[in-house]
């Protein structure tokens, strides 16, 4: 049946969309297959999209397909992802190189504070084990939340925030990059300018020429940003 498959599939671009295909009796003569086989055959291709069938009219070239979806937004991943060996994986117009440097390990003895990320010396490990444990048993725990976030988890945070904000302006994301691609490419359209602390985060700065926008450095003293 696969061989009877790919001689029709080659034979496919004989037909204009739309076209009639040989009837299956003439398939059977054709290639010297019984009937199932040939139903088989025309199966697999309407199951890839390359034949329609019509009961009582024979089988048909599928229309044209219209073009592929477009990709979601995964250019933050593949800047933070991205190491130098895969450098064809990054957008040209970014820079990846200040995230590549906090994703490095760093030295023996130096303690980190630009990513986030405690050192394993200052994580309470037993609290925090605890409390996975904890919440892995509570009902619900491996089901798929909601796409916004957890109901709760949007009221706490709002509560948190006070008046005027409601938990249906709390977006719950799965980290800070997601939070800081979705707040930008809402807010400003590509080629817009875009106010960041200097120095800032370098993962600010990828996001914001990923999304084509332009960072424009604000200085800043142990005050904020200086006017």
């Amino acid at each position: 049946m696969s061989g009877l498959a790919d001689s029709l599939r080659q034979e496919l671009n004989r037909y204009s969309p739309g076209g009639k295909l040989p009837s299956s009796r003439a398939l059977v003569d054709r290639y010297r297959v019984s009937p199932v086989t040939v139903s088989r055959a025309l199966a697999r291709l309407a199951a890839e999209g390359l034949v329609v069938t019509r009961p009582g009219a024979g089988a048909f070239r599928a229309p044209a397909r219209a073009g592929a979806p477009a990709r979601g937004d995964t250019s933050w991943q593949e800047v933070a992802l991205s190491a130098d060996a895969a450098a064809d994986l990054v957008p040209r117009a970014v820079d990846a190189s200040g995230v590549l440097v906090t994703l490095a390990a760093p030295p023996p003895g130096v303690i980190e504070f630009n990513g986030g990320y405690l050192h394993s010396s200052l994580q309470p490990e037993q609290a925090m084990a605890a409390a996975l444990a904890r919440a892995g048993r509570r009902p619900g725990a491996w089901g798929r939340p909601p796409t916004d976030g957890l109901p709760e988890l949007r009221e706490w945070f709002a509560r948190g925030i006070g008046d005027p904000v409601t938990a249906a302006e709390v977006l719950v994301t799965a980290g800070g990059q997601s939070a800081l691609t979705t707040a930008l490419r809402a807010l400003a359209p590509p080629g817009a300018p875009v106010l960041v602390e200097s120095p800032t985060y370098p993962g600010m700065l990828a996001i914001a020429r990923a999304a084509g926008l332009r960072p424009v450095p604000v200085p800043v003293d142990p005050d904020g940003v200086r006017p």
